[in-house]
């Protein structure tokens, strides 16, 4: 029997290993790629949730300062004037409501004038 070469040689079995560990390269990429893709996409449903979270949390204070604001810009109840109050006290009610904002110029002159008249 001669005696020859049995295998692929030296050369043949570099080309392979070459071969293989280029495939294991690109698979193992692929499967990093894929596996950032679905960290990224966790990552931003994360801070959608917690956008949508911050976001509810300050239309709630902001509602809060609003129904606040409006209770502070609501007028106080005028008193009720007890029966036989003078002319006097009427008018210095109506500068009362007038200083306090309640009444413009014109709706105290023409309540003053009903009053006067």
């Amino acid at each position: 029997m001669p005696r020859g070469r049995r295998g692929p040689g030296l050369v043949g079995t570099m080309a392979r290993t070459a071969v293989i560990a280029g495939t294991a390269t690109a698979v193992s990429g692929g499967v990093q790629r894929r596996q950032q893709g679905r960290a990224d996409a966790n990552a931003q449903a994360q801070y959608e949730a917690q956008m949508v979270d911050q976001n509810a949390a300050q239309m709630a204070q902001m509602q809060q300062q609003m129904a606040a604001m409006q209770a502070q810009q609501q007028p106080a109840p005028v008193a009720a004037a007890p029966a036989g109050d003078d002319l006097m006290t009427k008018l210095a009610q109506l500068a009362d409501l007038k200083a306090a904002g309640v009444l413009s110029e014109e709706e105290f002159s023409s309540a003053k004038a009903k009053l006067l008249a």
